[in-house]
């Protein structure tokens, strides 16, 4: 059974930074595109980055300059790092592994709150 698992969130003040991990178990990591999204409450989920391997990183308008996607295919884990944080982007936030054939695994997210 593939397992997505999320860590790194929390309570950040406003223009902090704070770094998001992803570990992917029982996949081939390396092969398959990774991608970070967020839920705010009463809000759809939406897209904030991808990485695909052996391509440019893509970015939401909203967090384009301010968040970095990466990946670490030796440790089966993508990061995203956030800094100069806003308090809409205070979400849960979810990774999703691509796999072959179009199946999507995801985890079951990290709270990433940004208040004073």
């Amino acid at each position: 059974q593939v397992q997505l698992v999320e860590s790194g969130g929390g309570l950040v003040q406003p223009g902090g930074s704070l770094t998001l991990s992803c570990a992917v178990f029982r996949m081939t990591f390396r092969l398959y595109p990774m991608a970070w999204y967020r839920q705010a409450p009463g809000n759809p989920r939406e897209f904030v980055a991808s990485i695909s391997p052996g391509a440019e990183p893509n970015y939401a308008d909203s967090v384009n300059g301010r968040f970095t996607i990466a990946r670490d295919n030796a440790k089966k884990t993508v990061y995203l790092q956030m800094s100069s944080l806003k308090p809409e982007d205070s979400a849960v936030y979810y990774c999703r592994l691509t796999a072959s054939g179009g199946t999507d695994y995801w985890g079951k997210g990290t709270l990433v709150t940004v208040s004073s």
